[in-house]
Order: C-alpha cells, then sequence, then structure tokens
C-alpha cells in the first residue's frame, strides 16, 4: 500500500488530463502543452548545467578544506535533531546546511545544486535504494517549505506591474514561509511512525557482501575526509582580509544608499546586502579558503563540476515525464474545472475562489503560478488585496512535485514514501497563512 506514490501520481495526472480533455474537446491544446513542457523539461536542465557544475565544483572546495564539515559540527545539535539517522560528522550535514541556508536568503540558482549534492550524501547512507530515507523526506519537506527572506520573484512582477510599494509582502511572506516549514516538518516527523510509510528490512546484499551503503563499506565516506596538506602562513591573515572587505562594501551599501535605496527601511536594505554579496562572497571565499590550506583548487573545482553535469543530466527523464503530465492536465482544462468545483465551498470558508487556480498550479509548476499571479495583479491591481496575498503564496510556498522529481530523480528514487504528503500539507498550511496573514495586516 501506498509502495508507489509518485507511479499513482503521475498515472493519475495523464488519465484525468486524457479524459478531460476528450471531454471538452480539447486534445489539440492538451497535446500542445504537453509537448511543450517536453521540450521546457530538456531547456530547463540543460539551463541547469551551468549553475550545478559551478556549485558542486564550490562545494568540492568547501570539502577538501574542511569547511563542511566545519559548519556541520556548528550546527550539530539542531542538525541532529531533525536528521537523527544521519552521522553527526558525515558531509551530508554540511550540504544539507548550505542548501537551507541558500534557501534562507532566496539564492534558488545555489539552492537547487547543494540540495542535490545533499541528496547524493544522503543516498550514501541509503541502505534501500530506490527508496526514499527518513532523512530525505524531511530535507524534501524543508526545502518545499522552507524559510526565505526575500520573495525575489513576487516582488519582481507585482514591481513591473506598476505597484508603488511591492516589498510590502515580506513581512507576510516570512509569516507564511515560517507556517509552511513548520507544518512541512511536523507532517513528514508524524507521517514517518505509520505504519504505511515505515521502513521494511533492509535487503540483504548480494553473495554476502556489503551493500554500497553499509556503514562496513562508508562509515567514513571519501569526501568527509579533507585532504589538507600544509596550512599557508599567509592563509589566515587573508580570509580575515576578505571577510573584513565584505564586511565594509555591506556597511557602506546600508549606510550610504543611493536614491532609490533610501527611501527603504533600514532593515531591509540590510537583507538587500545579505542577497546581493552572499554569491560573490561564496565564489571567492571557497577557493581562497582552500588554497589556503594547500588544496589545489583548479583541480579539485573541475572534479566537483563534473558531478554537476553528470547530475545535471540524470535528471532530464524525470522532468520530462512529470512536466508532460502537467501540462496535460493543464491543457485539458483539468485545473480550471475544479477550481469552478471547489469555488462555492471555499468561499463559504473564506479562501478567495479568485486565488485557487494559483494555489493549484503552484505545487505543479512555477511559471504556470507566476502567470496566474500576473494575471491576478492585472486584473485587480497590483496592490489590491488579492495581488498581495497571491503573491505572499507564491513566495511563502514552493513547486512541489518539481522539488520531488528532480531531488530524486537525480539519485534514482522511486519510492517516494510521505515526501510528497508532506509537501502538499506545507503548500496546503502555506495557503492559508498567506490569505490570514495578508488579512492581518493589510486589512479586508
Amino acid at each position: 500500500m501506498l509502495r508507489a506514490m509518485l507511479n499513482r501520481i503521475w498515472l493519475g495526472l495523464l488519465l484525468v488530463g486524457v479524459v478531460l480533455a476528450g471531454i471538452n474537446n480539447r486534445f489539440g491544446p492538451a497535446t500542445e502543452m504537453a509537448l511543450g513542457n517536453a521540450g521546457a523539461a530538456v531547456n530547463l536542465s540543460i539551463g541547469l548545467v551551468g549553475v550545478m557544475t559551478l556549485w558542486l565544483g564550490l562545494m568540492r572546495l568547501a570539502e577538501k578544506s574542511g569547511l563542511v564539515s566545519t559548519l556541520a559540527r556548528g550546527l550539530r545539535p539542531l542538525l541532529v535533531r531533525l536528521f537523527p539517522d544521519v552521522p553527526a560528522d558525515h558531509p551530508a550535514m554540511g550540504s544539507m546546511l548550505l542548501n537551507l541556508a541558500a534557501n534562507l536568503l532566496g539564492l534558488n540558482n545555489a539552492a537547487t545544486p547543494l540540495g542535490l549534492r545533499a541528496m547524493r550524501d544522503l543516498e550514501s547512507l541509503n541502505r534501500r535504494p530506490g527508496t526514499a530515507t527518513d532523512a530525505m523526506c524531511t530535507l524534501l519537506a524543508l526545502n518545499t517549505g522552507g524559510i526565505q527572506l526575500v520573495p525575489v520573484g513576487a516582488i519582481a512582477l507585482l514591481a513591473a506591474q506598476g505597484s508603488h510599494n511591492p516589498t510590502a509582502i515580506i513581512g507576510t511572506t516570512l509569516l507564511t514561509t515560517a507556517t509552511s516549514a513548520t507544518i512541512g516538518l511536523v507532517t513528514v516527523k508524524l507521517l514517518a511512525r505509520l505504519p504505511w510509510f515505515r521502513l521494511g528490512p533492509v535487503p540483504a546484499a548480494a553473495n554476502g557482501q556489503a551493500t554500497p551503503t553499509d556503514p562496513a563499506s562508508s562509515a567514513e565516506p571519501p569526501a568527509a575526509a579533507p585532504e589538507t596538506t600544509t596550512h599557508r602562513p599567509w592563509g589566515t591573515p587573508a580570509v580575515i582580509a576578505l571577510a573584513l572587505f565584505f564586511a565594509f562594501v555591506a556597511v557602506r551599501f546600508v549606510a550610504q544608499p543611493d536614491a532609490a535605496e533610501a527611501l527603504r527601511p533600514v532593515w531591509l536594505r540590510t537583507i538587500d546586502a545579505l542577497s546581493l554579496l552572499a554569491v560573490p562572497f561564496l565564489l571567492s571565499f571557497f577557493p581562497l579558503h582552500a588554497a589556503a590550506r594547500g588544496i589545489a583548487v583548479y583541480s579539485e573545482f573541475i572534479e566537483g563540476a563534473k558531478e554537476g553535469f553528470q547530475t545535471s543530466v540524470r535528471i532530464i527523464p524525470y522532468l520530462v515525464g512529470m512536466l508532460v503530465a502537467i501540462g496535460f492536465l493543464r491543457g485539458s482544462g483539468g485545473i480550471d474545472l475544479l477550481g469552478r468545483v471547489a469555488a462555492p465551498l471555499l468561499g463559504a470558508i473564506g479562501y478567495p475562489p479568485e486565488l485557487l487556480p494559483m494555489t493549484l498550479l503552484r505545487p505543479l509548476t512555477g511559471s504556470g503560478a507566476l502567470a496566474a499571479l500576473g494575471e491576478l495583479a492585472k486584473t485587480h491591481g497590483p496592490d489590491s488585496l488579492l495581488a498581495r496575498t497571491g503573491a505572499t503564496l507564491y513566495g511563502g510556498t514552493e513547486t512541489t512535485f518539481y522539488v520531488i522529481a528532480v531531488y530524486f530523480g537525480s539519485v534514482g528514487i522511486r519510492r517516494t514514501r510521505h515526501a510528497v504528503w508532506a509537501g502538499l500539507a506545507a503548500d496546503a498550511g502555506g495557503a492559508l497563512a498567506a490569505v490570514i496573514a495578508c488579512r492581518w495586516v493589510f486589512g479586508k
């Protein structure tokens, strides 16, 4: 029971889309959207190649220099409670920390590669190949409901539509995404205890040999041991100088803003400075830190970059399958039909029916949800309660099925267990929180 949740969801999306396309005489639009999504999936994967190779190359430097292990040790008490099945000194701890930090800062181009690297590290501990572990499901729940300080995409859309105060949604988005993350985390922990999702016995290794993730063969993965050779005498002063330089630039950005930034409050300029400087800092800090410890930075970067390229190619079939099914459902009119059916019930409980199409699209497709948000802003005004609620919902939730397809697909997971339900619970909680927060902050 429930052993193939993602298989059933994928088949259900396809069959419902086909039936509705026949009833609504929309085979043409449904097929066009499905095939268009197939091409978009490949383009998306190709677009990931660059950022994947870059960030996994930098992660390799962070590992070899011992930085990842140091970060993991610093947050060991929190991570051990969230991921009790992962050894405290395993490289997965550092990878997950960096992934969650990138999500917090809204660095989506860094969060996905770091998350895929964390998933690969967790797979090294997986004694049931093809089945998601509790730690993998927890990481997915934190990514689908992860806290984000600055909803850049939603703010940019409101600004493009002529909003007088597009950043007004930052506070409501923070409340929404904190609620979503909490619900996702609580749900994933509770569902793991149910008999339907409980892990079965570990399969015996063939011919009595250790499995690839058996503690006997992977108690100390190669990546966990930093290959430190010699601490360069100039290393520590150089790293401190780099940190002071970026601190100076950040303070100057906040204390001496340009004309456009001067109108924004100090706390918001501080968040902007963190988001602006985070990537340049990491791009320079990781290589310098590794060089200071005698690591051949370029050679090790290339080795990590190769892993990024291979991972980007590996996820193409998973993305194609999921986006084609979603495209067929959308093109058949399934999303619109469900919205019309559920509108009376949602109106009765106080959930704006106008938000339903976007609410349904958000777990399935980010571009579709963004288009729905644009329609809300255009129809009702970018500073209306509906537009701000939609922008808060968009910034405070995640594209659950995309995240699951990419993250699990990168390590060949077929049995997702309770990860889908936890992600959808986080999305549902985030949607309700967005409505409540916006009514509280912006009024009726």
